[in-house]
C-alpha cells in the first residue's frame, strides 16, 4: 500500500438513519479517528426518508466536537436561501472551526420537493443565475469591503465590516459539464462534478480538468464507494482519478443502507491506492 495522493472525505445524507445531529456528530468523530480529511453533509429541507436535521447547525455542532478534519455542506442550493444568510452561517461555522469550513455551492435538486412544496423556482437557468449574484454577495460580505448590488433577483447595500479572519474555499457543483457551470467553476476553489447516472471515471476528470486547467489549490471532488468495507466493494481506480486530476475521494454513504454498515465503512479509515 502507498500513501493517498489526494484527500478522503465522507460523504452523507442528513436524513434518514443520519437525521439524528448525535448520530452526525459521533461519526464525524469517528471519522477524524480514522484517519479521514473531511466530512460532508447533503443539504435537503424536506425528504421522504424521516427524520431530517438542520445541515448548518449540525456542522456547527461538528466542528466543535473535531479538530482536524475539514467539514461543510456538500452541497448548499443557494437559490432557496438568502445568502447574506449562508454568508453567516458559512462565517460563523468556519470561525468555530478554525478555518476548516469548504462551501459547497451548486442548483440543488427538487426531487424531494425542496423548491416547489416552497413556492420556490424551480426553473433551473432562474436558479443559476440567483446562485451567480449569491456568490458575488457572499465573497463581498467576506472581504469587509463595500458593496453595492442591484441585480435581477437581490438587491444589497452592504457597508465597510471586518473582513473573515480565515479564507472560505468555495466548491461549484456540477451534474454536467455545461460550459455556464464550467465557467462558475473556474471563479470557485474546487468542482465538484457528480453525475446522477455514474461515477466519474479518470477520463471523465481528466475532460473536466482539461476544460478547466486548473491551478494552484483548486479541487476536484469525486464521490463514489471505494471503501473494502462495504458488502460488496466497487473496483474504483483511485490512482487512475488522482493522475487524471482528482484531490478529493468522497465516499459516498447513503440513507438506504444500515447505520450499522455505515459506520463500518467510516471506521474501517479511508481507501488507499495500491
Amino acid at each position: 500500500m502507498t500513501h493517498n495522493t489526494f484527500r478522503s472525505g465522507v460523504y452523507l445524507p442528513q436524513f434518514g438513519p443520519f437525521g439524528d445531529p448525535t448520530v452526525l456528530v459521533d461519526l464525524a468523530v469517528r471519522a477524524e479517528a480514522a484517519g479521514w480529511d473531511g466530512v460532508f453533509l447533503w443539504d435537503h429541507v424536506v425528504s421522504d426518508e424521516l427524520p431530517i436535521v438542520d445541515t448548518w447547525t449540525t456542522l456547527a455542532a461538528i466542528a466543535q466536537a473535531t479538530s482536524r478534519i475539514l467539514l461543510g455542506p456538500m452541497v448548499t442550493p443557494l437559490a432557496r436561501r438568502r445568502p447574506w444568510i449562508v454568508a453567516r452561517q458559512a462565517s460563523t461555522v468556519s470561525r468555530l472551526s478554525g478555518g476548516r469550513l469548504v462551501l459547497g455551492v451548486g442548483l440543488g435538486s427538487d426531487e424531494s420537493g425542496d423548491f416547489s412544496r416552497f413556492s420556490e423556482p424551480v426553473d433551473p437557468k432562474v436558479r443559476a443565475s440567483m446562485l451567480d449574484e449569491s456568490l458575488d454577495i457572499m465573497r463581498a460580505m467576506w472581504s469587509g469591503n463595500p458593496h453595492h448590488h442591484n441585480g435581477t433577483h437581490y438587491h444589497v447595500n452592504l457597508p465597510r465590516s471586518a473582513p473573515e479572519p480565515h479564507p472560505i474555499p468555495i466548491w461549484a457543483a456540477s451534474s454536467t459539464n455545461n460550459p455556464a457551470v464550467l465557467r462558475r467553476a473556474k471563479t470557485c476553489d474546487g468542482i465538484f462534478p457528480n453525475p446522477e447516472d455514474h461515477t466519474m471515471s479518470p477520463e471523465d476528470v481528466a475532460t473536466v480538468a482539461t476544460a478547466l486547467q486548473p491551478t494552484g489549490n483548486f479541487d476536484i471532488a469525486v464521490a463514489g464507494n471505494a471503501s473494502h468495507a462495504w458488502e460488496d466493494p466497487k473496483n474504483i481506480d483511485l490512482t487512475g482519478l488522482a493522475k487524471a486530476g482528482m484531490t478529493w475521494w468522497m465516499e459516498s454513504l447513503i440513507h438506504f443502507d444500515p447505520l450499522e454498515l455505515s459506520l463500518e465503512v467510516v471506521d474501517a479509515g479511508p481507501p488507499h491506492t495500491s
